[in-house]
């Protein structure tokens, strides 16, 4: 057979592979560098979850979710003291996440890994008092999981969203592994999860659909279940990963992402953070526009226009006219337009209030967009080359090759530290202590009963 006709089976044993590995992992077995990726990707996508909070969207979905809800046993961190079920818990957390835009992300392709585990994780680690050493055990599994499955399809075009392709996986392989389930059920869970994802388009971003901030929780949910049911034989077949992304979505497939270096390169070394709060693929373009603003007389009123050259990825976010919040961080006249009219590229400048500022409207029809060309390789193949035209028409023109955040361009750990805490300390002022801890991992901490430490922390 040839390579292609071979691929199912070759993915079959992958994922075989895969799990084998997963199910015999141990603590120990984790580098401490990995750990601590672990730990900061845990506190920093929780954080991300706390920050969404009083988006009224989100408010109601979690009530409306709260009437359905089964016996109390996890916590949704919105600040109300609501706990739900495990599944609920875990759906409308999985809402939040994603919902500022704040959420870590995996480099090497288009994944956000960490927000594929963690509400599924957090919900189930409070559910059954697991320690927070084996959630981060488990999240290391369930993103190792997540990146791989994400390398062995990949797509040419920015169609499939992955929030909606992967965060099922993510969840199962993550909660498979807390609950320490032999390998041929983690796989079967894995492949089950496969089938039950969201092909979530990804122009709903740019258009600001807001279903698509639901997607990585109904994954979360989808993928909770796929391991109660693996685990009494409802599941897919061996070969369900590549039945769905190499055959329903016609993904081009890598079978030996799933397996090649496994336990000695790990994905999340390869994981980015996020302060400014939008889509990654323009932070390059709002590092170009801060460093160009100083230079600008009179500030952002000083602007007559604004001309940005960016990777191709980067030109898919072009809608002048955001209709919603989530429309505006995927847009780049607006994330430009309003970058320099706030200064930072923050939550507060991407507000409901800032779609109908009227500087920040004028400056959106202000913005036009081309092509970064020859685009540069990986780690700077997401550039931005930003000329902004000044009252005086003079011009001032910045370049930001690759922004910072990824393994190329880390954020010292203070400066995350710093985010985490700048959110959480006002609703929960017991968190930031506790997840500084974590983030250091101390071993108290790591040894408690995770509902435990949820408790102290949201008391």
């Amino acid at each position: 057979m040839g390579a292609a006709a071979d691929d199912p089976r070759r993915i079959a044993a992958g994922l075989t592979a895969l799990a084998e590995w997963s199910a015999g992992l141990a603590w120990a077995d984790i580098p401490d560098a990995i750990r601590r990726r672990a730990a900061v990707v845990l506190a920093d996508d929780l954080a991300a979850i706390v920050a969404a909070r009083g988006e009224p969207e989100l408010m109601a979905l979690h009530d409306g979710m709260a009437r359905s809800s089964g016996t109390p046993e996890a916590t949704v961190f919105n600040a109300r003291g609501q706990r739900l079920d495990r599944y609920s818990a875990a759906t409308a957390n999985g809402s939040a996440a994603d919902w500022c835009e704040l959420d870590e992300g995996y480099r090497r392709v288009i994944c956000h890994a960490g927000l594929y585990c963690v509400p599924a994780l957090l919900a189930e680690a409070e559910a059954t008092g697991a320690s927070a050493e084996d959630m981060l055990r488990a999240l290391a599994i369930g993103y190792e999981t997540a990146g791989r499955v994400a390398r062995a399809f990949t797509w040419s075009t920015l169609t499939l969203h992955p929030h909606g392709s992967l965060a099922a996986v993510g969840a199962a392989a993550t909660v498979a592994a807390l609950r320490r389930l032999p390998p041929e059920t983690v796989a079967a869970a894995i492949g089950s999860a496969a089938t039950m994802v969201v092909p979530g388009p990804f122009n709903h971003t740019v258009q600001g659909a807001l279903v698509r901030n639901v997607w990585p929780g109904v994954g979360a949910w989808a993928g909770l279940r796929a391991v109660d049911w693996a685990e009494i034989g409802i599941t897919g077949r061996p070969e369900s990963l590549h039945d769905v992304y190499g055959a329903a979505f016609a993904g081009d497939c890598h079978p030996g992402e799933l397996t090649d270096e496994l336990g000695g390169s790990w994905a999340l070394a390869d994981g980015y953070h996020k302060l400014h709060a939008c889509c990654q693929y323009a932070h390059s373009a709002v590092e170009a526009m801060l460093a160009a603003l100083p230079k600008v007389p009179g500030g952002a009123a000083g602007i007559r226009g604004i001309h940005i050259d960016t990777h191709w990825r980067g030109r898919k976010l072009d809608n002048a006219r955001p209709a919603t919040t989530l429309a505006s961080k995927f847009s780049m006249q607006h994330i430009l337009a309003s970058t320099a009219v706030h200064g930072h590229a923050g939550a507060e400048a991407f507000h409901a209030s800032t779609l109908d500022d009227p500087k920040v409207a004028a400056l959106r029809e202000a913005v036009s967009i081309g092509a970064f060309e020859p685009e540069p390789a990986w780690p700077n193949d997401r550039p931005a080359r930003v000329v902004v035209e000044t009252a005086d028409g003079s011009r001032v023109t910045e370049e930001c090759l690759s922004a910072r955040g990824g393994p190329d361009r880390p954020f010292a750990p203070e400066e995350i530290r710093a985010k985490i805490v700048g959110i959480v300390e006002a609703p929960y002022p017991r968190m930031a202590p506790a997840l500084m801890r974590l983030l250091d991992l101390d071993p108290a901490m790591l040894a408690a009963p995770w509902d435990r430490s949820v408790r102290e922390m949201t008391a």
